[in-house]
């Protein structure tokens, strides 16, 4: 792994992005975000390995290739923020940073329980509520530290 690759993750149910509660999360797909994604990097010279999962296990695989060396994880977790302590074990491993990203402010949802990300206490900042154009900035943001 070279220090030019950055890991955009996505947790589950984003497979469904742009047809799931369009109006909370919009109706960009996540092929959209991948897309917008890999034209920051692009720009920046940067390479970006793009993944989605449904499954604990496989996220937590990628996480274990980003350990040592990627330029940056852009992470996703969504269900994954509330209960997924071994993604929040795996991401204390990374030796870059790790920025988490939600799409809606979940500060703001209708349940509690969304603000509260297990996963904030160990990222290395937390971008939410800019639609998918979160990810673009955590990545561009990732591109300036590497530099």
């Amino acid at each position: 792994m070279t220090q030019k690759t950055i890991f955009v993750l996505n947790g589950p149910n984003l497979d469904h992005l742009g047809v799931r509660e369009p109006e909370i999360y919009g109706r960009e797909t996540l092929a959209d975000v991948e897309a917008m994604c890999r034209a920051e990097a692009d720009a920046a010279g940067f390479a970006l390995r793009f993944h989605q999962t449904n499954a604990e296990h496989e996220m937590i695989g990628w996480l274990h290739e980003a350990r040592v060396g990627a330029a940056g994880v852009v992470i996703n977790p969504a269900a994954f923020s509330y209960a997924g302590y071994p993604i929040l074990d795996a991401i204390k491993m990374v030796d870059s940073p790790v920025f988490e990203v939600h799409i809606s402010n979940t500060h703001r949802r209708e349940f509690e329980w969304r603000a509260n990300s297990i996963i904030t206490q160990v990222a290395t900042g937390m971008i939410t509520g800019f639609g998918v154009h979160g990810y673009v900035l955590a990545v561009r943001h990732i591109a300036h530290l590497r530099k």
